[in-house]
């Protein structure tokens, strides 16, 4: 059945990878997203949906009118955003994603798939972790993403169903590139540079997870049957992703000839560790499979920049850092001091207008 949904950062990381998965799916899809990194482009971005050009902090009811679903992916999307103005954070991650759920449930939608994170784990002490582990935000990012949740899951009815996807580490080639997630800088590092740095002492564990993997692991719970998630947290990706970011470095340096690998250890480098079990989402979603595991994913991302012909200046461009990206706009007048559009801003349009 082909559903009406609304993506929310469907010109971000993740969402210019989702929404063309979707609509090859059959559904029709309508974007939403302020436009802070349409710019932000290494490939093409060849999907073109309608598109409310907003900033999520000022929706209105009718923005959310007849929609089936709504996939949340907006947000300020890493830690070190996150950190750099806790308002902002909780302004966006938090407080407008709630408002955004109650606006959805207003106008009768009745699924909305949220898109979260593993890192609310924290430094985890166990062994493994699974969606029913004390949480242990450790960042204003991690701590939005845990006040989000709960409120959205408070708003639960028979007629408004939410479900918390928490991504591992997301990684893998998209129009809207990042070079700041641990396993995109290993390998776009090795490409451009020649060297592999670990900047941790390499020993804490991530769920990587592939961007296409994680946009069909949307898909399927947008698809599978209402009942079966409602209201349900669900790790992202499967226990064979679990590796040290050491382990994840040796793979780069025997996919990608000639380049080297640097320990530096560096004081104050993140140590969080979390090895996640994915159990639930293999017994819910039992027809997801990791089309990339992680040895396989990071020898076509190195494919993929080799092809691009990625060199040291790309691989370092603001464009690809959302904390870099961010305090341009801001430095350059674009964005003021609450990350709104100024009046005279020179904006990229964020996609077609909605009935265009």
């Amino acid at each position: 059945m082909s559903l009406n949904v609304l993506i929310t950062g469907h010109n971000g990381y993740l969402g210019s990878v989702m929404a063309p998965r979707f609509l090859a799916a059959g559904h029709r899809v309508t974007g939403l997203d302020t436009g802070y990194f349409a710019e932000c482009t290494l490939v093409e971005d060849r999907s073109r949906v309608p598109a409310i050009p907003k900033d999520l902090r000022e929706l209105s009811p009718g923005d959310l009118e007849g929609f089936d679903a709504v996939v949340h992916l907006a947000a300020l999307s890493n830690d070190p955003i996150g950190n750099l103005n806790d308002d902002w954070t909780d302004q966006i991650n938090h407080r407008a994603s709630a408002r955004l759920a109650e606006l959805a449930r207003a106008a009768g939608v009745g699924r909305f798939l949220f898109s979260s994170s593993c890192i609310m784990y924290g430094a985890a002490d166990a062994a493994v972790v699974d969606e029913e582990s004390p949480l242990d935000p450790r960042t204003c990012y991690a701590r939005s993403k845990v006040l989000a949740e709960r409120a959205i899951a408070r708003l639960a009815t028979d007629d408004f169903s939410p479900v918390f996807l928490r991504n591992g580490t997301v990684y893998g080639l998209s129009p809207r590139m990042r070079f700041d997630t641990v396993l995109n800088n290993l390998v776009g590092s090795a490409v451009a540079t020649g060297k592999v740095l670990v900047l941790s002492d390499g020993k804490p564990w991530r769920p990587v997870v592939h961007v296409e993997d994680v946009a069909d692991a949307f898909l399927a719970a947008l698809e599978a049957p209402r009942e079966r998630l409602h209201n349900q947290a669900i790790n992202t990706g499967a226990d064979s992703a679990n590796h040290q970011i050491l382990d994840l470095a040796r793979m780069v340096v025997q996919i990608v000839p000639g380049c080297t690998l640097e320990c530096l250890a560096r004081p104050g480098a993140d140590q969080r560790t979390y090895r996640t079990s994915f159990s639930r989402i293999a017994r819910l979603l039992p027809d997801f499979r990791l089309r990339w595991p992680p040895r396989e994913g990071i020898a076509r991302l190195a494919e993929e920049f080799r092809r691009l012909g990625l060199d040291e200046r790309a691989f370092t461009d603001p464009r690809f850092t959302r904390l870099r990206w961010l305090a341009h706009l801001r430095e350059t007048g674009r964005l003021d001091g609450d990350l709104r559009w100024g009046e005279a801003a020179d904006r990229v349009p964020a996609g077609m207008a909605r009935d265009a």
